[in-house]
């Protein structure tokens, strides 16, 4: 179109130029050459004028941004993608009907991950896909809701080919009372008692002057994975990273792929001639995997000017170490590391508990310290932490997976005031959240992000929501390790969970 564009437009000005020397010279015979010029002009101004007409029109076309595998390349507006000619189906895509593109679909002569970037509409691509889903599968998704998701706000964020989504009961445990705050705190669960019982540990709590949270660190990690020669070259490479000489200069390199990321600390790891560099930083609001993932590239950018015979494996050696339970995160930390504790009267143990101090702190040791002792635990020292954590990260659009580190917790609890009370704090060193980015985009996510007052950005003070939502799960978790203690202290887990986790009702005749 570019050419084309060009074309007319050298046209337009030769036959101008022609033009005006034949009125200059009147006694110039008319031939073919004057009355082509004369059918120049007018195509050149016909087709200029034709663009004018249609200011909608892109001037460029641009290859097919989308690769298919979801990756962090910003996705195009799709109201301004052009829409590409569907070639063999008699036209372009804006201009068929619904039936020739699912058939398309359905036979792979459209790649299904494409029908964002072509049709410029993510709502009714969601819904041929979801068509041509049914036609290959033979089995149709009627009780996968479809209305109710903006299907513009998940593009190029959350989810790649979207053909619906999930309905998750979100339940309100609270009013947890957090370092002189009160939350009522979402949970999104299929466990039926769960809700009920961290409502329960928050009620304890607020009754005995409420909990309170320590924020210890604030670093999210990433350790690329490289290669040298040598295990001495390595070394070499080892020693140049952490010299503190060298730090300022890293942090310049790293801190130049973001306003709010800024190193923190390099420590390495060697096995043999392989190097692995962990790399921490602070992220702001946001839970800063993409952030510190940046910075890494730019320093290693850097570092292979330094050291030419490096060979980069992989930006990511599994010594950061991101969604799985390991032993560098339980000792050095990864997201947010918080302590959160609470001294739990000895009348509201035997009233709202139903049990006693005494039998809460035998049972800690033997089950949670002991007991976990004896399976190998890595950071599971506690009664059901992933369980708080798991239902408030899909309430406030964390990444669910990350509830694996951030789910690490030791449980303490001991006897204080002669006996009377009971101590109980737990020890969290990988909380990793943020309130922007990701799933806390969409309205429902959005809207509990909200009612812990946490939505969004701090613009005073950048990282403070996300600090603060850290605090929150941590509270929570609190509140339900001290109310599944004094279930199992009691005796009454089986019977809570048969009132609140099995239903009475005739499903099948309900559903009909």
């Amino acid at each position: 179109m570019r050419i084309t564009n060009g074309l007319a437009m050298v046209s337009l000005v030769l036959s101008s130029c022609d033009l005006l020397r034949l009125c200059s010279d009147r006694e110039r015979p008319l031939g073919g050459r004057e009355f082509a010029t004369v059918v120049c002009q007018l195509a050149s101004v016909v087709y200029l004028l034709s663009l004018f007409a249609h200011p909608d029109a892109p001037a460029t076309t641009t290859g097919d941004d989308d690769d298919g595998q979801g990756g962090s390349r910003r996705a195009r507006p799709a109201a301004a993608a052009e829409p590409a000619p569907m070639h063999g189906h008699g036209g372009g895509m804006m201009e068929a009907d619904d039936e020739e593109i699912v058939a398309a679909v359905a036979s792979g002569a459209l790649p299904s991950h494409r029908l964002e970037s072509r049709l410029g509409d993510c709502r009714r691509a969601a819904r041929l896909r979801r068509e041509a889903l049914r036609r290959v599968t033979g089995r149709g998704v009627e009780g996968l809701p479809f209305d109710g998701m903006d299907y513009q706000a998940i593009l190029g964020q959350c989810c790649e080919m979207p053909v619906g989504y999930v309905q998750l009961p979100v339940g309100v445990a609270g009013p947890l009372l957090l370092d002189g705050r009160e939350y009522h705190v979402p949970m999104a669960t299929t466990e039926g008692c769960l809700v009920a019982s961290v409502n329960r540990g928050c009620r304890a709590i607020s009754a005995s002057g409420g909990a309170f949270s320590v924020l210890l660190r604030d670093a999210m990690s990433r350790a690329p994975a490289v290669k040298l020669p040598s295990a001495m070259r390595a070394a070499e490479l080892k020693a140049f990273a952490e010299a503190p000489a060298n730090f300022e200069l890293l942090a310049a390199v790293f801190n130049r792929s973001s306003r709010f990321g800024r190193l923190q600390d390099i420590r390495c790891a060697l096995a043999g001639r392989n190097l692995y560099m962990r790399f921490t930083c602070i992220t702001g609001d946001a839970m800063g995997m993409n952030m510190v993932s940046k910075g890494v590239e730019n320093v290693l950018g850097y570092l292979q000017n330094v050291f030419p015979d490096m060979d980069v494996i992989s930006v990511s050696g599994n010594y950061c170490s991101d969604k799985k339970p390991t032993a560098v995160n339980w000792i050095e930390g990864r997201g947010k590391s918080v302590v959160c504790e609470a001294i739990i009267k000895g009348d509201v143990v035997q009233k709202v508990l139903k049990t006693t101090v005494e039998k809460l702190v035998e049972l800690n040791i033997i089950k949670n310290l002991a007991g976990s002792a004896v399976a190998g635990a890595l950071g599971g020292f506690n009664a059901h932490a992933s369980n708080i954590v798991t239902a408030l990260f899909i309430a406030t659009g964390q990444d669910p997976a990350q509830n694996v580190e951030s789910s690490q917790c030791i449980t303490m609890l001991e006897e204080v005031n002669d006996g009377d009370d009971l101590h109980i704090s737990v020890t969290m060193p990988s909380i990793e959240v943020g309130t922007i980015g990701g799933g806390t985009c969409l309205a429902s996510q959005a809207a509990c992000l909200n009612l812990l007052g946490v939505k969004g950005s701090n613009h005073g003070s950048p990282g403070a929501n996300a600090k603060r939502l850290a605090t929150i799960v941590a509270g929570s978790v609190l509140a339900g390790e001290l109310s599944l203690l004094a279930a199992l202290a009691s005796g009454h887990l089986v019977k809570s969970h048969m009132i609140y986790n099995r239903s009475s009702k005739d499903v099948a005749k309900a559903a009909s």
